[in-house]
């Protein structure tokens, strides 16, 4: 097992240099109805049903360097292009560089909704990310959840079990701090006993958080060899 906050810091010294960042590809997606997509490298958990799994795994491999601006001119350009009204950066972890994502959230014009995709691990640690976070009226956080428990996430992940806990206190900052915040669960390996409990446990930070955003798993590239070797199969709901 690994401490995910560690981890994130040793990633961040190979995916970051100052306000630069690595990103392997920009890109329109059809999520959220259409949304100009920036996927980075690096991550600080090791998700066995990770998509983006070579990023994480062999971060200095993989992208190059990129300044805030040019990442938020290429996510404008194509929004603007594409018509779309929604930004994101996805592929692997993006709050692992705290500067540089400040700072493309900086740039983006208040009429272009930014969704931050993440794991929560380094804003449930720190809870002045999610004051920083705050201050953008035009952000909305998606927080994955890596299972419903603490022994779910730490098989799901490797990690310690107690980085469930930094998840849920990610959704808790991030909701003190007035952010627009939405647990999404990856319930493919869960019962029905279990979700139900972390609807429970989730409406104690406030009620409408019972309503989750259900995850399954999907089995892009390697995805499903690597369920096979874990002796992992997903449940069917």
């Amino acid at each position: 097992m690994y401490d995910p906050v560690k981890r994130a810091e040793d990633v961040a010294r190979i995916v970051c240099r100052g306000d630069l960042r690595k990103y392997y590809r920009f890109r329109p997606a059809r999520f959220y109805g259409g949304i100009a997509t920036a996927d980075c490298v690096g991550c600080c958990l090791r998700c066995v049903f990770c998509w983006s799994w070579r990023e994480v795994v062999r971060p200095g491999a993989y992208g190059r360097f990129y300044s805030p601006e040019a990442v938020a001119e290429r996510l404008i350009r194509t929004a603007r292009k594409k018509g779309f009204e929604r930004v994101r950066i996805s592929g692997n972890e993006p709050s692992i560089s705290r500067e540089h994502l400040l700072k493309v959230l900086e740039r983006i014009p208040g009429d272009i909704l930014f969704i931050l995709e993440t794991n929560g691990i380094l804003i449930g640690h720190d809870e002045t990310y999610a004051v920083d976070l705050g201050k953008f009226k035009n952000l909305y956080v998606r927080v994955s959840l890596k299972g419903t428990t603490e022994e779910e996430f730490s098989v799901l992940t490797g990690a310690e079990p107690d980085g469930f806990k930094l998840q849920l206190k990610a959704i808790e900052n991030l909701y003190r701090a007035g952010v627009q915040v939405q647990p999404a669960v990856m319930v493919s390996f869960s019962s029905k006993e279990n979700i139900w409990a972390l609807r429970k446990r989730l409406a104690t930070i406030a009620p409408k958080f019972k309503d989750i955003e259900i995850e399954e798993v999907a089995l892009y590239g390697d995805v499903e060899k690597r369920l096979q070797k874990a002796k992992m199969t997903p449940t069917s709901r």
